[in-house]
């Protein structure tokens, strides 16, 4: 069997891991984390992977800026798209209480995405990750009852965190779009 290597931006966990088993089905894929987009376009060109996910749009943040400009300067074709639901949840080692949380990481569109709820909560301090699921992965590292990260449910359970809210982002109905490229 022919195994498909997808690249996407950020750890297992991620809503760009998410797009790909959306897209492609979970049966031969094997998903290849990278650290930033333009990592994503190289996994591509220089063939460690068949295809790469970008985000390009979301329906609360709005453009993926940094992902686009990557796309625009690249030569990869676009082969597909794909929306995937994403539900933001504030995610913590186990016995972490909300009340006793001081710091929160994620990507800074998923921070764009809960400002309500980091407004409702002015005790907790947003600091930007690189990507939600390798927020959950800091903290989940730390083991500091103090600190959180916004990131979906399937990188709680990948990381063995608890969820102490969920769909905290500022409206429901919350989607990113996907591109699907390859060279």
């Amino acid at each position: 069997m022919t195994l498909i290597r997808v690249a996407f931006q950020g750890e297992p966990g991620a809503f760009g891991e998410d797009a790909i088993l959306k897209f492609f089905g979970s049966a031969g894929v094997v998903t290849v984390p990278e650290r930033r987009f333009a990592d994503v376009i190289v996994a591509v060109e220089n063939g460690r992977a068949d295809y790469g996910v970008l985000p390009v749009e979301n329906s609360i943040a709005g453009a993926v800026v940094d992902a686009q400009r990557v796309l625009a300067r690249s030569a990869m074709r676009t082969t597909g798209d794909v929306t995937v639901p994403v539900e933001q949840c504030l995610l913590a080692v186990q016995g972490a209480r909300l009340d006793d949380l001081t710091t929160v990481l994620s990507h800074p569109v998923a921070l764009a995405q809960c400002t309500k709820f980091l407004l409702a909560h002015p005790g907790l301090q947003a600091f930007p990750s690189f990507d939600t699921a390798g927020a959950a992965r800091e903290v989940a590292i730390a083991g500091d009852v103090t600190m959180a990260a916004i990131a979906g449910r399937r990188a709680a359970e990948l990381y063995a965190l608890d969820v102490l809210a969920e769909g905290i982002q500022d409206r429901p109905g919350n989607e990113t779009r996907f591109v699907i490229l390859a060279r």
